[in-house]
């Protein structure tokens, strides 16, 4: 068997977004991926609404904290996904060439939970397909 190919989901924040991705792909491509997540400028926590729009889905919460992009930069990445513009833009030089993939999501930051419900459920529906297809999985 194939080792996993490691995804790295890359926001502004890691409070939100990408962290809803990177327990998405952990879970949803088990075995296939191992995804990690982190920001370009990090906050102090995972924004609670993220929280509980994954325990809402059955997902797996423990753990989760906003990392920065240097915290990661020398792991061996498969793929890089920006899931916001500004990510994008500012998105680091990593040490070897790392494919790369944006697919931006509506941030649901101050609005109430059901905006991190309809982002959770967007990114599963668009990046588990993308990710797949980008990694020949």
């Amino acid at each position: 068997m194939n080792s996993p190919k490691t995804v790295l989901v890359l926001c502004t924040g890691n409070s939100c977004r990408s962290q809803m991705a990177e327990v998405i792909l952990n879970h949803d491509l088990a075995g296939r991926v191992r995804a990690l997540s982190a920001g370009t400028r990090p906050q102090p926590k995972v924004a609670d609404w993220a929280i509980e729009a994954l325990k809402l889905a059955n997902l797996p919460t423990d753990g989760l904290y906003p990392k920065d992009v240097n915290a990661v930069i020398d792991e061996s990445i498969d793929l890089v996904v920006t899931v916001c513009d500004n990510a994008k833009e500012t998105c680091p030089i990593f040490p070897k060439p790392v494919p790369r993939l944006h697919l931006p999501f509506h941030d649901p930051h101050g609005e109430p939970l059901e905006s991190f419900i309809t982002v959770r459920d967007d990114i599963r529906v668009r990046l588990i397909p993308a990710v797949t297809d980008a990694l020949g999985l």
